[in-house]
């Protein structure tokens, strides 16, 4: 393949990624983001922008919406009240939006952001099957969003990203993760990788595989919302956060991939998936985050 053809390729990836993660505004709302100035929580340099603006984000959003699926209140609040399946793109273009302002945006446009979500929750309430009842704002349930989220995301860009935080970093990922978390209701989130751990097991307890977490499971593995040809390539990323689930979650989801088989070819994939996403976003030559004013 020529020099010209393999960049043609490389924009189309990254236009087709970029167009289903941010939709079809992205460049114009990648400059209300990172274009505004004005005081910003983090910085360039700070873990939480190398962890968001990393391609491991990819698979990491698998792996965190297979966890969090795991709470039946949690999953039953998201079956009820998100249309997932009727609006996937749609709702992953509203949490990347989300995540991109809180993590990379200024504190003002933060701020607007956490009110919006927190508005919408304090709509969302209702039962499971079970009788059981919930509501989207409830510190509990966030928490668990919370800590299922970032460990995700954690455990992603150690994994995928080729330049892992060192043991300090990692904390203090933690600790800026938390900043939004807590504006958004989330009660005393946790500050270190020890915590989040003690946090996550705590829960243990409370989950389950309702049919609405394995049916949520199977839309995201077997049947997403892609064209044949694209779904190859997703099935590399989909494998790699697959291979980030704990073995316990892989179990309870009904998903046949034993500890051995995950760490010999799903991983790999998710490797291969991840560096096809890094070399299409880089193909577009836009700005990054890090190249944002403060």
């Amino acid at each position: 393949m020529s020099t010209t053809a393999a960049r043609l390729v490389q924009r189309q990836l990254g236009l087709m990624l970029r167009s289903k993660v941010a939709g079809d505004d992205a460049p114009v709302r990648a400059q209300r983001i990172w274009g505004a100035r004005g005081e910003r929580w983090f910085s360039s340099d700070d873990p939480i922008w190398r962890v968001h603006a990393d391609a491991s984000m990819f698979p990491a959003g698998i792996t965190s919406l297979l966890m969090q699926s795991l709470h039946p209140l949690a999953m039953a609040g998201v079956a009820g009240h998100s249309g997932y399946k009727g609006d996937p793109w749609g709702r992953l273009q509203r949490t990347s939006e989300y995540l991109a302002t809180t993590t990379f945006g200024t504190v003002e446009d933060a701020e607007r952001a956490i009110a919006t979500v927190r508005s919408i929750h304090a709509r969302v309430r209702g039962k499971d099957p079970r009788g059981r009842a919930y509501r989207a704002d409830d510190p509990h349930l966030l928490m668990w969003v919370h800590v299922a989220e970032i460990d995700s995301f954690l455990r992603a860009y150690q994994t995928f990203s080729g330049s892992p935080l060192n043991d300090a970093e990692a904390d203090l990922y933690v600790t800026q993760a938390g900043v939004p978390a807590a504006r958004l209701g989330v009660g005393a989130p946790p500050r270190s990788v020890a915590e989040l751990g003690e946090v996550l097991a705590s829960y243990r307890p409370e989950l389950e595989a309702t049919p609405a977490a394995r049916d949520a499971a199977r839309f995201l593995l077997l049947d997403p919302p892609l064209p044949l040809y694209a779904r190859p390539g997703y099935g590399t990323i989909a494998s790699g956060g697959v291979s980030l689930l704990p073995g316990w979650a892989r179990w309870m989801l009904g998903i046949p991939l034993p500890d051995v088989v995950s760490a010999l070819v799903a991983r790999p994939l998710g490797h291969l998936g991840t560096a096809a996403v890094r070399w299409g976003m880089a193909g577009l030559g836009e700005r990054r985050p890090s190249d944002s004013p403060a």
